[in-house]
């Protein structure tokens, strides 16, 4: 008697959800934020309210922050509530000391926050070295997210820990994508910042820009139109970058963790992010702009096709960061996965 193999649904099929939304209007402020304990580390999480059940998890890119998530969360809060961590080195969130910025060292940071970081939802006891947490007290699963270089982490938590997630959803996720092309920077000059002799200058000169600027700066990069950013995001970007140059860790951080990413693309064999992704067993979904500058919307169809229960929706005159450019359509298309998860039909 043969087994019949249910066939894998079309990739772009993504069904986007009927659910009435939360206005976004007037722009809603980050969520409330605190310092908690992560294992060592001590990052600044912001909570989002909700009801009980599986709760969400949003990890930023590089040089992002939790207030990435500010409106995804919103529409999002009436059916799940949850966490955005500023990784630590990013946002407010001050590495530990020997913190080696490896996605692998976020990932693991990112997992203990998921095994430990809601309320009664705790790890009965720590895991010995080489085995499994023990999540019978309630340490997940959750909604995973994970945007640019979050997307990367969010994978290999994924992978690693299919316990701990229920869907995973990946925006623009920081995949292989050697491309040499200068319009991928925020600045120009970042190109020449770390080679000998004009390097120091560059910094010099980089450092040397105002706040608002370098916000501006990043919006330009990172969104398709500019002039979708409201102005009072702008403002609060403006108020983070200006605390920042005030951290002597937040450079290096920035860094050490741009070269991590180049480190984990270069990667062949069992640990190349390619080959991590056929092993994520959740639901997931798979969100990129279609003018991406920072990431090229051609790894897509690629990363879909490398995650078993993936489904991809391309956003046309979007960019990099489609959760904050294009919130609504990102909020249904998650429901709708959410929504035919719970049925059985994803």
């Amino acid at each position: 008697m043969k087994t019949s193999v249910r066939a894998r649904p079309p990739l772009t099929h993504v069904p986007l959800s009927n659910r009435a939304l939360p206005s976004l209007d007037p722009v809603p402020p980050p969520w409330p934020a605190a310092f908690e304990e992560v294992g060592t580390a001590r990052l600044h999480i912001r909570r989002t309210p909700g009801p009980d059940g599986v709760p969400a998890v949003y990890v930023h890119g590089l040089g992002g922050s939790s207030t990435n998530w500010t409106d995804l969360a919103a529409l999002l809060a009436p059916v799940a509530g949850g966490t955005a961590l500023d990784l630590p080195g990013f946002g407010y969130s001050e590495p530990e000391a020997g913190f080696d910025f490896t996605l692998q060292a976020h990932a693991d940071v990112v997992t203990r926050h998921i095994e430990t970081g809601f309320s009664g939802a705790r790890v009965a006891k720590p895991p010995a070295r080489g085995e499994a947490a023990d999540v019978t007290a309630g340490g997940g699963p959750v909604h995973l997210f994970g945007n640019s270089m979050g997307g990367a982490i969010a994978l290999l938590v994924a992978a690693r820990k299919p316990e701990l997630v229920k869907t995973l959803t990946l925006i623009s996720p920081a995949v292989p994508d050697l491309r040499l092309d200068p319009r991928r920077l925020s600045d120009p000059r970042m190109a020449f910042a770390y080679l000998p002799l004009v390097g120091a200058r560059v910094r010099a000169q980089l450092a040397a820009l105002g706040p608002r600027e370098r916000a501006a700066q990043v919006i330009k990069l990172c969104f398709a139109d500019p002039s979708r950013f409201p102005e009072s995001r702008l403002d609060e970007l403006t108020e983070e970058h200006g605390a920042r140059a005030g951290f002597a860790w937040a450079a290096p951080a920035m860094a050490r963790s741009t070269f991590a990413i180049f480190r984990a693309w270069s990667t062949l064999g069992k640990a190349s992010l390619w080959s991590v992704a056929p092993l994520v067993k959740a639901p997931t979904l798979v969100v990129w702009g279609r003018e991406d500058r920072v990431i090229s919307v051609k790894r897509a169809v690629r990363t879909a096709r490398a995650i078993p229960r993936a489904r991809l929706l391309v956003l046309p005159r979007t960019g990099h960061v489609a959760q904050m450019e294009r919130p609504v359509v990102v909020a249904k298309a998650v429901l709708g996965m959410w929504e035919h998860v719970e049925a059985g039909t994803w």
